[in-house]
């Protein structure tokens, strides 16, 4: 029989075992000390730990400024919410920190470099870890083509061009929205993968210089709206919020979408110095920077022009024509250009780190986990994915699937927030799991029963008791919780209490899932099409590849290593301290 025979007749005899695997692997979970150590391992050599606090800073803002304000701000303020746009990016903002604090305490407790898949793996188990990875994937490859062929868009209203395919190429005979290759989009995502397959100490003083540029160019359209504009325009022609509360929480929903980019510095916790130190700082003070700066811009725009002047596309640019400042239009174009540029880099610089780890699991061919020895950078996967944005970048107009890349991401970082308070309660405190999944239900219950009654206008009492009801249940389990784990753990208590983790828990988690909840209705029907679609595709390939492969390395190579379900559970608070010795 030939070798190709055998594999297919193995591969067969793989498939009949489908169920068994499934039940063994779908919910198996490593411990941390696994996931530090013997799992990351498998990369070869290890990533270099070179990374400052500023320097994920850095990474977290210019991960966040890239186009987002740009193409939101105009449109939110013309037909959401007017001039308190401002507002809703605060809300979005409070939302937004929330989840980098659920990141943060699991990017100090486990640092590794696989972020959101890492967290859910150690908590929930394999596929759930699996389905947060891959979405967050998709996220990234599909966010960032868009954004490259955007920074063809602006780069040519920097040279004065109106028209954003003058520097695309048509080609007749491809579909619509198919059909326009953009050349320029393609060479700086190549150009990019080569600075990171390179050193990530070197693209990261990279993003730094370009953060700062940026920055700076922040200022300048700051301090030019506020100079050339009038208070006026802030309550003229119809008030501050002339769409009302409901306009305001609105356009929170759609600005939201302008601070994806935070979680890239939680893939960077194998290359930190400090990490129990800097991964706070930097997550945490990038939202917060970048929040400021997004209310700045917005009440600048809203200063210069009324509201219902408000150029939908182009707003800044449009904005500066209208005072007479022509020749600043330009230097927004360029300026954007910049921030595409730095949130491009840092995006990319994520994405394989996620990949890389997703290999490590054996969830997809192992090759992608391959750390480069001289380099300390995964460098198949940062080839592998430029490859596949770039290819993306050159033919696809991809507004028609922007809201299949939101509410993927917003899934899974409702994800990571559920993963906090079980890891938090249950695995690292020992309560009953029971009381926490009926608890994690009662909440996704009553925020779905909130959103629904928001989004189809329902009586005011509906929105009032689906909201005390998340208020109640939340208190009512903080204070269970609280004198049980005191009670059976009061040594692990103060333990836990001497490294960085969320305050005033429950509190935070579970007002960021009750708020991606209600983001996530927010979106229309089609993404929710689309998203189902996406996801039975990720699961297929999960049963026909990924289990297999999984199963294989750790059932049978490592003699069932991988601890499973609640056999795990019991033994995660013996191992913690391991990891915190070994991330020196």
């Amino acid at each position: 029989m030939s070798n190709s025979m055998k594999k297919l007749s193995s591969y067969l005899h793989s498939l009949s075992q489908t169920p068994h695997r499934l039940r063994k692997r779908m919910l198996a979970t490593w411990t941390p000390d696994q996931e530090f150590n013997q799992v990351r391992h498998r990369s070869g050599a290890d990533m270099k730990r070179k990374l400052n606090w500023y320097d994920l800073v850095a990474l977290g803002v210019g991960g966040m400024l890239g186009v987002g304000v740009f193409v939101t701000t105009g449109s939110v303020s013309l037909h959401h919410s007017g001039p308190s746009v401002f507002i809703s990016y605060i809300i979005a903002g409070i939302s937004a920190l929330l989840s980098s604090l659920c990141y943060t305490e699991f990017a100090v407790q486990v640092p590794v470099a696989g972020g959101a898949f890492s967290y859910l793996r150690l908590t929930f188990g394999e596929f759930f870890g699996y389905f947060a990875g891959a979405n967050i994937l998709m996220e990234y490859v599909f966010s960032n083509a868009a954004v490259a062929r955007s920074f063809t868009e602006y780069l040519s209203i920097a040279f004065g061009e109106n028209d954003p395919n003058v520097w695309r190429v048509e080609v007749h005979g491809l579909p619509k929205d198919y059909n326009m290759l953009d050349f320029p989009a393609v060479a700086v995502i190549l150009i990019l993968t080569l600075f990171l397959c390179h050193s990530t100490k070197e693209s990261s003083v990279l993003n730094l210089i370009m953060t700062v540029f940026h920055v700076i160019f922040f200022g300048f359209i700051i301090i030019a709206g506020y100079c050339n504009g009038s208070a006026k325009n802030m309550v003229n022609p119809k008030g501050i919020a002339p769409f009302g509360v409901r306009g305001v929480l609105d356009g929170a929903a759609i600005v939201y979408f302008s601070y994806i980019g935070y979680d890239s510095a939680s893939t960077m916790a194998e290359e930190v110095k400090d990490p129990f130190k800097s991964l706070p700082i930097g997550i945490v003070g990038s939202v917060l920077i970048t929040t400021l700066l997004y209310c700045l811009m917005s009440l600048s725009l809203c200063m210069m022009v009324p509201y219902n002047k408000i150029s939908e596309k182009a707003s800044f640019s449009i904005a500066f024509l209208k005072i007479g400042w022509s020749w600043a239009s330009n230097l927004v174009g360029a300026g954007a250009s910049l921030g595409i540029v730095a949130s491009l880099l840092v995006a990319m610089l994520g994405q394989a780190r996620y990949l890389c780890v997703i290999g490590r699991a054996r969830l997809v061919p192992s090759w992608l986990a391959k750390v480069h020895p001289s380099t300390g950078t995964p460098l198949n996967a940062t080839v592998f994915l430029g490859i596949c944005t770039a290819s993306i970048a050159l033919f696809t107009e991809l507004d028609i699937i922007i809201e299949l890349i939101s509410i993927g991401t917003l899934l899974v970082f409702y994800m990571v927030a559920n993963a906090l308070i079980y890891r938090r309660y249950v695995i690292t405190g020992h309560a009953p799991p029971s009381h926490t999944l009926f608890f994690l239900f009662l909440l996704s219950l009553s925020a779905i029963c909130f959103s629904i009654a928001w989004k189809f206008k329902q009586q005011w009492w509906g929105l009032v008791l689906f909201g005390g009801f998340m208020i109640a249940i939340t208190a009512f389990y903080q204070h269970v919780m609280l004198n049980t784990t005191i009670a059976q753990h009061p040594q692990q208590q103060q333990q836990q209490q001497q490294h960085w983790s969320v305050p005033f828990m429950p509190w935070p988690p579970s007002i960021s899932i009750f708020l991606n909840v209600f983001l996530i209705t927010t979106l229309k029907t089609l993404s929710f099409q689309r998203f189902g679609i996406w996801a039975c595709f990720i699961t297929i390939f999960y049963v026909l590849y990924g289990v297999h492969n999984t199963y294989e390395a750790e059932e049978i190579e490592m003699g069932g290593v991988g601890v499973v379900g609640d056999e795990m559970n019991s033994s995660v608070h013996n191992l913690q301290t391991k990891v915190e010795i070994q991330v020196y």
